[in-house]
């Protein structure tokens, strides 16, 4: 079997590989060549195939996240940060973008998006809702008074996202779940949350900011909850990835810290 095999193989080379007499077989010297290149390509599969049972056996190598502005620097990359303390043969790489993510044509593993996903073929888990609330400066409210109604607001100034489709249309929900559509108007308008949060501290007017983006301000009293019943329409977010029946050791890991941090509440 081994010689018919040999002879196959000299016959797509249209070279001998071996000297035959009736007591010996010798390479010949296109045998040794062949015989040495292909001892380094099966030591280099070898090692191929340690790697790869080494990154399913446990989480090492490089993860490449993508998550909206305010969540990734405010919750996600606290939580990666002490990923990280456990894991010290992972490194991750996290981009802030406020845009939908195309993970397959950009090179991520993992996606956070808020909002509503088409269907994409990838893998959508859902997360906690996206929670908004409203807060202004002290002075601010000092000056202008806080409003006992959404429908007051429209005669305040209101800080927008510039990149956001409502940025001039609230949607609020208040008790009993009352729903309310309010236009706001403002002087001041960022693509960055975190220069809307500062103009508000230095009393541009109200914000509407994600709760983890401002906790700390109304917590120290920088920020004052404005209309503290309502809150802006809580907006799906979910940890996208493609689909993979034999994830990495990394990717899993990865997958799991980020449904127990921030996965719906059971």
């Amino acid at each position: 079997m081994v010689a018919k095999h040999v002879r196959t193989i000299e016959e797509r080379l249209g070279a001998r590989l071996l000297h035959r007499t009736t007591r010996r077989q010798q390479l010949t010297e296109v045998g040794r060549l062949y015989y040495e290149r292909c001892k380094k390509v099966l030591s280099e599969v070898e090692l191929a195939e340690a790697s790869a049972a080494e990154l399913q056996a446990s989480p090492r190598g490089l993860v490449r996240l993508v998550a909206p502005v305010s969540f990734g620097s405010h919750s996600l990359a606290p939580v990666l940060a002490d990923y990280l303390a456990r894991h010290p043969e992972v490194n991750v790489e996290l981009t802030l973008d406020n845009r939908a993510p195309d993970l397959i044509k950009e090179g991520y593993e993992l996606g956070i998006q808020i909002g509503e996903i088409e269907a994409t073929g990838l893998v959508a888990r859902p997360l906690r809702p996206y929670r908004r609330i409203l807060a202004a400066a002290p002075g601010y409210l000092a000056r202008h008074g806080q409003p006992e109604h959404p429908e007051l607001l429209n005669a305040h100034s209101c800080l927008g996202l510039s990149y956001w489709r409502h940025h001039d249309h609230w949607h609020l929900l208040g008790p009993n779940d009352e729903f309310c559509k309010v236009t706001v108007t403002g002087r001041f308008s960022s693509n960055q949350g975190s220069a809307l949060r500062n103009a508000a501290l230095h009393g541009a007017g109200i914000v509407l900011q994600p709760e983890v983006l401002l906790a700390d301000d109304v917590a120290a009293g920088r920020l004052v909850p404005v209309l503290p019943a309502w809150s802006y329409k809580p907006t799906p977010m979910y940890l996208i990835y493609a689909q993979d029946n034999r994830p990495t050791a990394k990717l899993r890991s990865v997958i799991d810290l980020l449904l127990k941090c921030f996965g719906p509440a059971t």
